[in-house]
């Protein structure tokens, strides 16, 4: 029964974080592209994989931070 106890609060904190993200992650977009003088998601439309992986970046940082907090 202890097995079922630790999966079920595995689960609780998959959720919580998915939950987290998903409210965390379009203001951190919003942000960063109000920071910036180019228009970022017309840039990755185009295949500009250096703003891609800018964004990609900053995705990655808030999965981070996100995963910190809950922790």
């Amino acid at each position: 029964m202890n097995i079922v106890n630790e999966y079920l609060i595995t689960f609780g904190w998959a959720i919580t974080g998915a939950i987290s993200m998903a409210v965390a992650l379009p203001f951190t977009l919003r942000i960063f592209s109000k920071l910036t003088p180019i228009q970022e998601w017309e840039e990755v439309k185009k295949g500009n994989l250096g703003v891609s992986i800018i964004m990609a970046t900053v995705i990655i940082a808030t999965a981070i931070v996100v995963a910190f907090a809950i922790s």
